[in-house]
């Protein structure tokens, strides 16, 4: 393995290329996991116990990588802790992918991890090209017999191969699209990761609608008809035809940006007059479209669709004083604030700017109707009204609720289930003053239905409720995170416990001139810490 063992296949049969020279499969196999010449194990030898030692990783990764280039599915998948589910994707690797020949080169371990680089020859109806992918395996000490196993996973084979998804060599169920932003920019997964996802999307809806031609493509394919393949190499490229989005190169660019220094995090920018979709953006950036599709509370950045509930209802005013104690009690269900502040004799609009969860949760009683919060939500926000942005969303939920359950929802908890997408268009609506529902492509690109809100925000309401927000952004929980942000703003913080974590989510929404955006940090903390500057980023590329 130091020495950099090669694995080939060669006119159909796979052989192990060693300091230059080749050997049969099967000799090898035999030379390297002990048949012929080999003597007896020892107990200790057959049941060793404790962490896999570099010699067993070495060892164990030749054996592996020995069978499954001998064309051995059967001998390698044993090899492996879970040879049941292993056999079946090495034995349909070389059919599958249409791989006619290849070259594996073993890298250097790393304790118990071991890289390798494919070099592959793919050839379909006899055209051949070459295929370049590194990937990595596991040593592990298998639970029953202490032998030391290839942790098994899809992604030793490729590394974005899952259980759910299956490599296919031939002619692509749709054409390409050549994805252009709304200057005609073109839009790339290379240059902009994140709209991988996007873009398989937007192929899968709209390919056979821009008059491209297909190619020859080996690709992802997924068991689920509803999710459209995922391409990893072209064999023979097609024709693609244009598609234009509403993406904004600039936008996105700075999107892909700021949530890559993260984990976990998601950002989309919306323009408030249209609804049209600048920027989406996730880190990691291949896989889960987290930005559109993700389901959890959003915390106190819904706080601006309950203080437009209060608002309108006339519960509250921006100016008029309204109580924060430090803590409250709802049928039954203590709330507090953040470190059990409190605001004596301060106005609503202090409140909001404060992100104070007692003043808010006090005036439920007031709106006489515990299902208040999701029906304006629905009716003035446009949640849950099936969007059809041009992919697939979830359009946000605020589902009936009593009692403390209900008392929850106002600041963002609880039963609420929101992803960014779904708060940058409430605070669009908040800047706009009427919900445009968020679009990728145009309407009239497929004659969709485009869903609209039953009604706009009061004059008197948004005034206040914008007035609020740029309270929020020039003095309040999110003056920091903002402060780079230039011309008129305004913003909301917020942060939420999922499932008892230790660090909650860090939420933040911002609006500056026509761009509204939102963005969530997995265990970011304080929304201004971490998703505030993601935020700011964005809204600077506008």
């Amino acid at each position: 393995m130091r020495g950099g063992v090669k694995v080939a296949i060669v006119g159909g049969v796979f052989v192990v290329v060693a300091g230059g020279v080749g050997y049969g499969g099967y000799n090898l196999w035999q030379g390297i996991s002990g048949g012929a010449g080999v003597g007896p194990m020892s107990d200790s030898a057959r049941n060793p116990t404790g962490p896999v030692r570099p010699e067993e990783v070495e060892e164990t990764s030749k054996k592996f990588l020995a069978a499954w280039a001998a064309g051995s599915s059967d001998e390698a998948a044993q090899l492996t802790n879970n040879p049941v589910d292993a056999g079946p994707v090495i034995a349909g690797y070389a059919a599958g992918a249409g791989v006619s020949k290849a070259v594996i080169t073993a890298g250097t371990p790393d304790g118990t991890k071991v890289p390798f680089t494919v070099n592959a020859t793919v050839t379909y109806e006899g055209t051949s090209k070459p295929w370049t992918y590194t990937s990595e395996l596991t040593v592990v000490r298998g639970a029953s017999t202490g032998r030391p196993l290839v942790d098994w996973k899809p992604s030793v084979v490729h590394p974005r191969l899952t259980k759910t998804t299956t490599l296919r060599t031939g002619a692509a169920k749709t054409a390409a699209i050549k994805a252009v932003d709304h200057k005609g920019r073109e839009l790339t997964k290379e240059k902009y990761p994140s709209l991988g996802p996007v873009l398989d999307e937007l192929r899968k809806k709209y390919g056979a609608r821009t008059g491209g031609k297909a190619g020859i493509e080996t690709v992802l394919e997924s068991s689920d008809a509803n999710v459209p393949d995922s391409t990893l190499f072209t064999l023979v490229k097609g024709e693609p035809g244009t598609l234009e989005t509403t993406i904004d190169a600039d936008v996105q660019a700075a999107a892909e940006r700021a949530v890559k220094q993260y984990g976990q995090a998601s950002v989309v920018a919306v323009k408030p007059s249209t609804g049209e979709v600048r920027a989406v953006a996730n880190s990691p950036a291949a896989g889960f479209n987290s930005a559109f599709l993700g389901k959890q509370a959003p915390g106190s950045t819904l706080k601006i669709a309950t203080a437009a509930l209060l608002l309108e209802k006339g519960l509250v005013g921006a100016d008029r004083v309204a109580e924060c104690p430090r803590n409250v009690m709802y049928q039954g269900r203590s709330f507090h604030n953040l470190k059990n502040f409190e605001l004596n004799g301060k106005s609503f609009g202090e409140s909001f700017a404060r992100s104070c969860n007692t003043a808010f949760i006090k005036l439920i009683d007031d709106t006489k109707d515990d299902a208040a919060l999701g029906k304006v939500a629905r009716d003035v926000f446009g949640i849950g009204l099936d969007w059809q942005t041009g992919i697939p969303s979830f359009d946000g939920s605020i589902p009936e609720a009593t009692g403390g359950e209900a008392a929850a929802q106002y600041i963002g908890q609880g039963t609420v289930q929101m992803n960014v997408l779904n708060i940058a268009s409430i605070t669009a609506t908040a800047k706009h003053g009427t919900f445009k529902q968020p679009i990728l492509v145009a309407k009239d690109l497929d004659d969709r239905p485009i869903a609209k809100a039953a009604r706009s925000l009061p004059d008197s309401v948004a005034q206040q409720l914008r007035a609020m927000m740029r309270r929020t952004a020039v003095s309040g929980t999110a003056a920091n995170a903002m402060l780079s942000v230039r011309g008129d703003k305004g913003a909301k913080t917020g942060s939420a416990e999922v499932d008892d974590q230790a660090t909650s989510n860090s939420w933040f929404t911002g609006y500056a001139g026509d761009l509204a955006a939102a963005a969530v940090v997995q265990s970011g903390g304080h929304g201004g810490d971490a998703a505030g500057p993601v935020v700011a980023k964005v809204l600077n590329a506008r």
